[in-house]
Parts: C-alpha cells; sequence; structure tokens
C-alpha cells in the first residue's frame, strides 16, 4: 500500500485509508511526454494569488519543463486582475478575465475548456490543496488512472452543522443513484486530456462539477488529504453559497427528492382516506355533531404545508429546466493573456 509524500509542516501527513486506496488500474497505458496544464480560478485572491502561482510553477516544472498556467479570474473586486496581468508577463501563464462573477463551476470549466495539455490540474490559490501532493498524481496518472482527485480526510476544524450538513447531502446525492459522487472529494484534481475533453462536450451550462467529474467515468484514484489553513484572505464561500451549490448538485444528479414526496403524498393520501372512512363510519354509528373542528384546521394546515412544500420541490427542479432550455453561455471572457508557451496550439 503506498505511501503519501511528505507534505510540508503545515499540512499533516496523511496515511492510505482502506476506502480511498486505489484499485489497479485495467491496463497501464503508455502515457505520452508530460505536457501540464495548471488551471487555477481565482475569486479575490490578491493576498495569495503571486506566491502561489510563483510556487505552483516550480513544483508544475519539477514535473516537467514543458507546462503552463490558466489564472481563471472570476469576477474578483481586488488586485486579482493586476496581480495576474504581472504574473502573465514574467511566467509561462495564461490569463483569463471572465466579464463577471460567474461562480467556481463556471470558472473551472472556462479553465478546462482553455487548457492544452495531454494533464490537468484543477487547483484553489489559497494554498488549502498541498503542491506536495502533484508528484503521486502525476505518478498514478503514468501507471494508467485517468483522473486523480483529492479526498479531505478529516473536517475535524469545521463546525458541526457544517459536517451534519455535508453528510445529509452526500446521502441524498447518492442515494438511489447509480453514479455516486464520492464524499469529501472536491475540485482538487489530475485530469487525464480524455476526461477534460468529455467534461468539455457536456451540453449542461449550469453546471455541479463534483457530479459531473464521477458522471464520464474514467479510471480513477482518490488521494486522501488534510486542507491546512488558507494562507491568507477569507473564502467567498458562505453558508448561502454552499446552500446553493448543494442544491444545484441535488437538482442535477438526484430525483430522490422527488420520490420522497411522492412517497408522503402516498402516505397522506393513505391516512386522509382512512380518517375519511372513520368519520363516515363515526357519523352512522352515533350521527353528526359539531366535535372536530380543531383536528379539521389542524389537518388542513398539515395538508396544505406538504403541499406547498412538494410543490416547492418539484419547482426547483422545474427551474433547473428552465435555466437549460434558455442556452446561456455557462461564462463570458473579458480578457485573454495568452503567454502560455502554447499560445499557437488549440485546446
Amino acid at each position: 500500500m503506498a505511501a503519501m509524500n511528505e507534505e510540508p509542516a503545515a499540512t499533516p501527513r496523511v496515511d492510505w485509508h482502506a476506502e480511498y486506496a486505489p484499485a489497479a488500474p485495467l491496463a497501464s497505458l503508455p502515457r505520452p511526454p508530460l505536457r501540464l496544464s495548471c488551471v487555477v480560478p481565482a475569486h479575490n485572491e490578491e493576498a495569495n494569488l503571486e506566491r502561489f502561482v510563483r510556487a505552483l510553477a516550480q513544483a508544475a516544472g519539477a514535473l516537467t519543463p514543458d507546462f503552463e498556467i490558466v489564472v481563471v479570474n472570476d469576477g474578483s473586486r481586488d488586485a486579482t486582475h493586476t496581480i495576474a496581468l504581472r504574473l502573465a508577463a514574467e511566467l509561462p501563464l495564461r490569463y483569463i478575465a471572465l466579464s463577471r462573477n460567474f461562480g467556481k463551476e463556471a470558472a473551472l470549466s472556462a479553465g478546462i475548456a482553455h487548457a492544452r495539455g495531454n494533464a490537468i490540474v484543477l487547483i484553489d490559490a489559497d494554498f488549502q490543496h498541498p503542491l506536495a501532493m502533484l508528484p503521486e498524481m502525476c505518478a498514478l496518472w503514468r501507471a494508467g488512472y485517468d483522473m486523480v482527485y483529492g479526498v479531505i480526510a478529516d473536517r475535524v476544524g469545521e463546525s458541526g452543522t457544517k459536517r451534519l450538513g455535508t453528510g445529509l447531502f452526500y446521502w441524498l446525492l447518492n442515494t438511489g443513484n447509480r453514479v455516486k459522487v464520492p464524499p469529501n472529494a472536491g475540485d482538487f484534481r489530475w485530469l487525464d486530456r480524455r476526461v477534460a475533453d468529455a467534461l468539455d462536450a457536456l451540453p449542461e451550462h449550469r453546471r455541479f462539477m463534483k457530479g459531473l467529474y464521477a458522471w464520464v467515468g474514467f479510471k480513477t484514484a482518490a488521494l486522501p488529504f488534510v486542507p491546512p489553513e488558507r494562507a491568507g484572505g477569507s473564502s467567498s464561500f458562505n453558508l448561502r453559497r454552499l446552500g446553493s451549490l448543494a442544491l444545484l448538485g441535488l437538482t442535477s444528479f438526484t430525483t430522490f427528492p422527488l420520490r420522497v414526496w411522492s412517497v408522503i403524498g402516498g402516505v397522506v393520501a393513505l391516512f386522509a382516506l382512512g380518517y375519511g372512512a372513520w368519520v363516515t363510519l363515526d357519523t352512522l354509528l352515533n350521527g353528526a355533531d359539531l366535535e372536530g373542528w380543531p383536528t379539521l384546521a389542524v389537518g388542513i394546515m398539515l395538508f396544505s404545508g406538504v403541499q406547498l412544500m412538494s410543490i416547492g420541490i418539484l419547482g426547483e427542479y422545474i427551474g433547473r429546466v428552465y435555466d437549460e432550455v434558455k442556452q446561456r453561455p455557462s461564462y463570458f471572457i473579458a480578457r485573454d493573456e495568452d503567454h502560455s508557451p502554447w499560445r499557437d496550439t488549440p485546446p
């Protein structure tokens, strides 16, 4: 069982867990010489971007001299734009500025669409994705895996509410779903060119990338890691954004909520029929009276609430259909500064 490479002190060393250990690939394919694209989505990362990109260039250069860095500015309101332009003039870097904040899923999609390497790394600019794991990801890719992804092995630093919500989300997402999304797997990934092309070919506009990674398939391996604290700045993912992303994931990849409310509706209908039969029998045996108004009022409120909740869930799915049929692009590019060594090569 392979051991993790030694990591810097900020990132505790994590041994393999049985559920994360990769199975042997179906066949070890000969890989061509590595041409590595590093996709870095950035939103208000002025505190980290320069130091991170220089560290990433050093780490990528240790794997291959043939690499590019693709920084995607997702509508930042700080100095991210200025810093990225300066770095583009010094490093093998392509800088793509989106016209506004479209969200991380769109920024990742833009980076994948414009990356030219035969292997692509998706990595955040806040140092929470350990650069020390790149050699092991590369080794697994060379061994025949098409996708290698990081799995958060320990969420002890998160609040109990967030851990509970995360567990509930993955349970709902994977219950009754043929395509299982690995719990605690994020966007820290090494993709073969075939995987990137498959993701880029999908026609969805509002994307839940964690689900799409699982849906396209291919041979995958998981590497557990413990993310260190952010090197600087603060995360733009608040509870509202996390909730919105979770709702997008559920409505994109499972119909389990609809099935739950179908079952609830059937149970309520059976209860109502039974209650109606009991009221009819009681009236025939004992006569009609004016009792039972509190029960009637509570029943109306209960059934009305159930109906409104079920209509709301149905509305979320209809809203997803509404968004897709408009066929608006996932993003628009406002500026593209291409200083990649492969600037004349199409993706």
